[in-house]
C-alpha cells in the first residue's frame, strides 16, 4: 500500500504542490519523495512508500538506467513479476515488482503491458522520449486512483481524492475530480510546458474474460467440464493459488477474520500455506466487535480450529460513533452501508498498526459479489438476472467494498490483499453456467460452500454460516450496529433539516437522519464533491429502505438458517 501523486501542467509553486501531495502521507509511512522531472516544466511526482519488497531500490518514481526516459509511480503488487521476467528474459535492475511494467511497456506498449499484469495496481507512467503520460488501474479497482483534468490541459493524479481537492487550476477553471475507471488505461500527449491532452482511453480487461496473463500462470489450463466435482476441484485449485501468489512480502502477514465464510476460508488457507512454506512466524488473525457479537464468537471458533495467533478487538457503540467523522474523512464517501461497515474495519486496522507488527493484511472482500452472497439474491427473478447483478456488483466494487477495504487499512499504513478478486478465479467462476452460481436449497454462495465441503479446512458450522454483513455482525443480535447509529445520530439532525434535505442535497438526497449526518460530515470536509458517489448501495428485487440485511423480510438468524440447511 503506497500513495502516488503526480501533477502535469500546474502553475502552482512546488511548495504548494508538495503540500497537496502530503495529504495522502498516511498511505506510505516509511518514506516520502517529491521529484520534479528535469527538462519538463511543471511535471512532478510525489510518492509515499510502505516498504514491502526491495527496501534498497523501492523508492519512486522508479527510474532505471535501461530506460532513461521512463518514470513510473505505482501503487500495488504485481504477483507475476518473476514469471514475466523469466518468460520474456527481462534484465531487471531492482527486485521491485513494478519494474516489470517498464520492461513490458518498452517491448509491447501500454495496452499489452497492462493486460499482462496479474495483480492489483494503479500507476502513472511518464515517457519523455515519446512525450506521453499513461495511467492504468487494475480490473476491480482494488488500488485507488483519481484524476483531475482541466480544459487547458492540467492533469492531476492521486491515490485519494483529497490529494487533488486543493489544486487551483489556472484562471479558476472548474476541475472535476473523478475516480479512474478500473480495468482501463489512458494515454495523454505531453507538451513541453507540462500540459496534456487525452488521446486514448480503453479497457484492457473485462472481469468476465480470462486474462491474457493466464497463459503464464503457475496453474495451467483447467479441465473444461461442467461436471460438479471437476468444477469444485477447479475452484479450490484457483482459490489456493490466489492465496499462495499473494504471500510475496518481506513484512509480516496477517488476516482479518470476521468468522464469516469468506474471511474464514482466506485465513484457513493462509495458515495452511504458511505452514507448508515454512513461514517463520505464526499468522495473526484479527476480529472486532462487542463481547457477544456473532462475529467475535464465530471468529474465535475459526482461529482455534486453524491455529492462528488470534487477536480480538472489543469496541463499544460509543467508541464507534466517536470514530464516524474521521472514518468518513478517510473514506471520502457518505454511502450509508460503506460508512457503517468501515467503522469496525478502521478500528481493527488501528489496533493492528499500534499493537502488532503485521503489515500485509489478507481479507475476504469480493466473494459476496462474485458468488452471489448477499441474501437479496434469493429474490432474483431469474438465474440470468442474478448472474448480471453479480457482474454489476463486481464492476462497482471500487465505489463500495474495495473503497472501504483500501481506505480503512491505508489510513493506518497497512497493505490489503484480496484473494477472491484474483483475475483467474473470478473469470473462471463467472464462466460457469448461471444455474450453478445462484443460491440453491435456500443457501446463498452454495457452490462456493459445497466446493469446500468435506475438506475440513474450516468448521462445518462456519462453512454453512449465513451471510452476516460486517456492519451488522460486529454487534449483538439483540441490537444491530445500525440501530445504535440511528438512535445516537438522530438528535444531531432536526426535522426541519430533513424536510429541506432535497433542496440542500439534490444529488443522493439523504432519506434518514443517519444518512443526513453522514452527508453533512462529508460536505464539511469535501464540499462540492458529492458526485464522487454516483448512487447509494442498496439491495435489489425487494422492498428495501435500508441497506442492512437485518431489515429485510427474508432475513433469518444463523440458527434458523442452519436448521434449514439440515
Amino acid at each position: 500500500m503506497c500513495g502516488i501523486w503526480a501533477m502535469f501542467g500546474s502553475d502552482e509553486c512546488l511548495s504548494a504542490q508538495c503540500t497537496n501531495a502530503m495529504k495522502i502521507a498516511h498511505r506510505g509511512p516509511d518514506a516520502f519523495r517529491f521529484e520534479n522531472i528535469n527538462g519538463y516544466t511543471n511535471c512532478c511526482f510525489g510518492f509515499h512508500r510502505l516498504v514491502i519488497l526491495d527496501q534498497l531500490h523501492g523508492m519512486q518514481p522508479l527510474h532505471v538506467k535501461k530506460f532513461p526516459s521512463l518514470w513510473l509511480c505505482y501503487n500495488g503488487e504485481i504477483y507475476n513479476h518473476l514469471t514475466l521476467k523469466k518468460q520474456f528474459d527481462f534484465e531487471c535492475q531492482t527486485e521491485v515488482d513494478g519494474e516489470v511494467l517498464l520492461h513490458l511497456y518498452d517491448r509491447f506498449g501500454i495496452q499489452k503491458a497492462a493486460s499482462l499484469l496479474d495483480g492489483t495496481f494503479a500507476f502513472v507512467l511518464l515517457d519523455t522520449t515519446n512525450e506521453k503520460v499513461c495511467l492504468g488501474r487494475d480490473t476491480y479497482g482494488v488500488r485507488p486512483l483519481f484524476r483531475l483534468l482541466t480544459d487547458n490541459g492540467l492533469l492531476g493524479v492521486s491515490s485519494e481524492a483529497k490529494g487533488l481537492m486543493d489544486v487551483i487550476p489556472a484562471l479558476g477553471n472548474p476541475a472535476k475530480i473523478t475516480p479512474f475507471l478500473p480495468g482501463y488505461f489512458e494515454v495523454f500527449d505531453l507538451k513541453p510546458n507540462g500540459k496534456v491532452k487525452s488521446i486514448q482511453l480503453e479497457q484492457f480487461h473485462e472481469c468476465t474474460n480470462e486474462p491474457i496473463h493466464a497463459i503464464y500462470d503457475t496453474v495451467g489450463k483447467l479441465p473444461a467440464s461442467f461436471d460438479e466435482d471437476i468444477v469444485k476441484n477447479n475452484i479450490r485449485t484457483l482459490f489456493e493459488n490466489a492465496v499462495r501468489k499473494r504471500l510475496m512480502a518481506t513484512r509480516r502477514i496477517g488476516c482479518l477474520l470476521s468468522g464469516g465464510l469468506d474471511s474464514s476460508l482466506v485465513a484457513a488457507t493462509l495458515v495452511k500455506l504458511a505452514k507448508e512454506g515454512g513461514l517463520k512466524y505464526p499468522i495473526q488473525t484479527f476480529s472486532i466487535g462487542s463481547e457477544d457479537s456473532p462475529d467475535i464468537l464465530a471468529a474465535r471458533k475459526v482461529a482455534a480450529y486453524i491455529g492462528s495467533e488470534h487477536h480480538e478487538v472489543n469496541f463499544t457503540a460509543e467508541e464507534g460513533i466517536r470514530a464516524v467523522e474521521e472514518v468518513i474523512v478517510s473514506l471520502e464517501t457518505y454511502d450509508i452501508t460503506t460508512v457503517r461497515a468501515s467503522v469496525g474495519m478502521y478500528l481493527v486496522s488501528k489496533y493492528i498498526r499500534e499493537k502488532t507488527d503485521s503489515v500485509v493484511i489478507f481479507s475476504g472482500e469480493g466473494s459476496d459479489e462474485l458468488t452471489q452472497g448477499y441474501i437479496y439474491f434469493h429474490k432474483a427473478p431469474s438465474t440470468k438476472a442474478g448472474a448480471e447483478e453479480s457482474v454489476r456488483l463486481l464492476k462497482e466494487l471500487y465505489l463500495f467494498d474495495n473503497l472501504r477495504a483500501d481506505r480503512t487499512t491505508s489510513a493506518h499504513g497497512l497493505e490489503l490483499r484480496v484473494p477472491f478478486l484474483d483475475h483467474r478465479l473470478t473469470a473462471y467462476y463467472l464462466s460457469l453456467p448461471e444455474e450453478m452460481r445462484n443460491p440453491r436449497h435456500g443457501v446463498e454462495k452454495y457452490l462456493l460452500r459445497d466446493s469446500f465441503s468435506g475438506q475440513k479446512l474450516i468448521p462445518d458450522e462456519i462453512l454453512w454460516r449465513r451471510k452476516e454483513a460486517f456492519s451488522d455482525g460486529v454487534m449483538s443480535l439483540k441490537k444491530s450496529w445500525y440501530i445504535f447509529l440511528e438512535e445516537n445520530l438522530s438528535s444531531t439532525v432536526t426535522d426541519g433539516q430533513m424536510a429541506d434535505a432535497s433542496k440542500i442535497f439534490p444529488h443522493n438526497t439523504p432519506r434518514t437522519k443517519e444518512a443526513y449526518y453522514f452527508r453533512r460530515v462529508f460536505e464539511k470536509h469535501f464540499p462540492g464533491h458529492a458526485e464522487l458517489l454516483p448512487h447509494f448501495w442498496m439491495p435489489r428485487w425487494i422492498d428495501a429502505t435500508d441497506p442492512s440485511a437485518r431489515t429485510l423480510p427474508i432475513y433469518k438468524t444463523n440458527q434458523e438458517h442452519l436448521n434449514n440447511c439440515k
